[in-house]
């Protein structure tokens, strides 16, 4: 580890893009849209702008699980957005999601479009829409936003905190590491008791608490998040573990995960999904053999 220089604060913050490391060019102190440029729509009712990120993952695992369960109406056409070249600042995209995050979704279903932003709140939205993965009322159905909850809120920890420091940043510091590993391993450890008292998050039900977990905690237990399994030691988590590799294990996850990817081995990216045979035919392995 590098010795971290005394930093003074100055009196009033200016941004310096030279000083964001690998994102310097994702992150900016402004917000709206940077170009102009109109959102591409297909023929489904549901339009998803996204990317494999384990937030983007959250919505596609979601929508295919919907899918298995025979819910017609959940066919989807999912758009890359490649955050790294900016297409999140696009004027359509901005009007889909003021924050310009992926993923964001557009409901075409009723009379007019509705915009949902924010990762939890289309996971609420589609389970409301289909009937699916959240009870209706009652307290499973508040346990189970509690979980939803519990981890938008502690995902800034390990994403833009944990994983930034240790696998992004431009140098290595110890303190912000040590901060955010503690926070991370104490975050697992929450987790972990959970999973002693019951086979999924929310009970012993499947549910979009364990959808919107497992892209983070759970590839992070499997050794997929910043190669930092090893660092946090991830295998001491035994019920995080059995849990996350039995959810891996469903075939709508492992769908949901090639949707929008845009990185890993050609046979895992699916860089856009507008039909169920879009995964037989048009991975990134089997287009770029045709090329």
């Amino acid at each position: 580890m590098t010795e971290q220089s005394t930093y003074e604060p100055p009196r009033v913050w200016k941004w310096e893009a030279e000083s964001g490391g690998k994102f310097a060019s994702i992150n900016r102190p402004i917000a709206g849209p940077t170009h102009e440029k109109d959102l591409p729509v297909g023929e489904h009712p549901l339009q998803l702008y996204s990317l494999a990120t384990p937030n983007g993952v959250k919505v596609t695992v979601m929508l295919e699980e919907l899918l298995a369960r025979g819910h017609e109406g959940a066919e989807y056409d999912a758009w890359l957005i490649r955050i790294s070249d900016g297409d999140q600042f696009s004027s359509g995209f901005v009007a889909a999601n003021p924050n310009s995050k992926i993923p964001a979704l557009v409901d075409r279903s009723g009379p007019e479009p509705v915009r949902v932003f924010e990762s939890g709140s289309i996971l609420v939205h589609l389970a409301e829409k289909f009937g699916e993965f959240l009870p209706e009322s009652g307290p499973a159905r508040t346990e189970t936003l509690n979980w939803l909850f519990w981890q938008m809120g502690s995902a800034p920890y390990l994403g833009g905190g944990f994983g930034h420091f240790y696998a992004y940043a431009p140098e290595k510091w110890q303190y912000p590491i040590d901060r955010f590993a503690m926070e991370t391993k104490r975050q697992l450890d929450v987790l972990e008791r959970r999973l002693g008292e019951s086979a999924h998050v929310a009970g012993e039900d499947y549910s979009i608490a364990d959808m919107a977990i497992w892209p983070w905690y759970g590839q992070l237990a499997l050794g997929r998040l910043y190669d930092a399994g090893e660092f946090l030691d991830v295998e001491t988590y035994g019920n995080v573990q059995k849990w996350a590799k039995a959810i891996d294990a469903r075939p709508a996850v492992r769908r949901g995960r090639m949707v929008n990817r845009a990185f890993g081995e050609p046979e895992t990216q699916l860089h856009e999904r507008h039909d169920a045979s879009d995964f037989a035919t048009r991975t990134q392995d089997k287009l770029e053999a045709v090329n």
